[in-house]
């Protein structure tokens, strides 16, 4: 069994039916969607054309926001849809980093992740979910795809389909027929400017300050207008391409018109600080113990700070992690329900395992215990290197950041 969903683009109307059929059946607050209607307009004016897309997750078979999931807050179920545990998430939000498309937000009550899961409940008693029964067009399929008999199974082996972003190997459940590329491209469009609900675009979690001073005012309604009005004025006033201000439209380029709100700020000063400090409690570490190695005299003295500097750095290291996190009180789920896969949990056991080999070396530097002091060190490098490059290989999970 293998659920997934058909967007016929043939059909849909923009009417923006599936988005708010979402809201209302998930409860979704005001400034994030779990399914919105992407609008990209082409042609040059008058003979223009506006393209409906409905993006929301694909519920990929190698969904790179399972992999990287610490907790297993997001997993794959036997039947193919990709769910979460909210009462499990941290906030680390290496899932909004993983996507590829752009599904995943921070939900601003809970302060944890979450997206379309097919309205999984709905399909345990036999219902489709909300944003099919309610599309007026039936642009939207969904079904078991391995299944023979369903309607998503017909078209899947009928109609020329396209996926978004093959090459990131996710293998997406999210087919279009008649999909357009310079919709489902966000590389094709410029980004739409300022809009009504935009306000998430000031950053995500607790970079969501400016955000929520926003909401009892009106300035994102004055911007948009102000927008408008100045694009309008320039464009007709004169008629350059060269212009920045000139409207795509008159020019035949392609533009985006509406687009869910920009996530903005994921990833803040704490990661790069935890970057920068794990690497200087590795170094602090790891230079003693080549002196050592190439045969020169290093006092207790020297090995005594070389300790108190590592563990000074690697308890920093900690801060900035849990600092990171929008659930900083479910931190010690990395350790405790750990999943494997992730390069998060493999760093917090490489962080807690050195910060615990480099302590017990201080403690035998104090005592004067030299019994098996070599094979210490040698284990404590180990965890070192990985320490100071495990990073590398959590980035490479970060499927949605290509120029990482």
């Amino acid at each position: 069994m293998q659920y997934g969903f058909i967007i016929d683009n043939r059909k849909c109307i923009g009417c923006h039916a599936c988005t708010t059929a979402c809201k209302s059946e998930h409860d979704v607050p005001v400034g994030v969607n779990r399914t919105y209607v992407k609008q990209v307009e082409k042609g040059e004016f008058p003979n223009t054309r506006r393209i409906f897309s409905v993006m929301r997750c694909n519920h990929c078979s190698d969904a790179p926001c399972v992999e990287i999931c610490p907790v297993e807050a997001l997993y794959t179920r036997e039947d193919g849809i990709v769910d979460f545990d909210n009462n499990r998430c941290i906030g680390c939000k290496s899932c909004m980093q993983a996507c590829p498309y752009d599904a995943l937000y921070i939900d601003p009550d809970t302060h944890t992740a979450a997206k379309c899961n097919y309205c999984a409940h709905r399909i345990e008693v036999g219902r489709a979910p909300a944003c099919v029964e309610v599309c007026p067009e039936h642009a939207i399929i969904a079904g078991d795809m391995d299944n023979a008999q369903t309607e998503i199974s017909h078209l899947l082996s009928r109609e020329q389909v396209i996926v978004r972003k093959p090459e990131k190997g996710t293998n997406p459940n999210l087919f279009y027929i008649n999909g357009d590329y310079q919709s489902l491209n966000p590389e094709a469009t410029d980004k739409s400017g300022s809009g009504l609900w935009n306000s998430q675009a000031r950053g995500v979690g607790h970079y969501a300050k400016a955000a929520e001073k926003m909401i009892h005012t009106n300035n994102d309604v004055n911007l948009l207008q102000m927008s408008i009005d100045n694009n309008l004025e320039a464009a007709y006033q004169k008629k350059d391409t060269e212009n920045p201000n000139y409207i795509d439209v008159l020019t035949g380029k392609a533009r985006r018109v509406y687009d869910t709100p920009d996530k903005g700020i994921l990833w803040g000063w704490e990661v790069s600080a935890y970057v920068m400090t794990k690497a200087i409690a590795a170094g602090a570490f790891l230079i003693p113990f080549l002196a050592i190695l190439l045969g020169y005299e290093v006092s207790n003295t020297a090995k005594l700070w070389s300790v108190g500097t590592s563990l000074l750095f690697l308890g920093l290291t900690g801060l900035f992690l849990v600092m990171d996190l929008d659930r900083p009180d479910r931190f010690l789920n990395v350790l405790l329900r750990p999943q494997w896969n992730s390069w998060l949990v493999k760093g917090g056991y490489t962080i807690t395992i050195f910060g615990l080999l480099d302590t017990i070396w201080g403690i035998m530097i104090l005592f004067n215990i030299q019994a098996g002091e070599m094979f210490l060190l040698w284990i404590t490098a180990l965890f070192a290197v990985m320490l100071a490059i495990y990073t590398a290989f959590l980035f490479a999970q970060a499927k949605g950041r290509d120029f990482w």
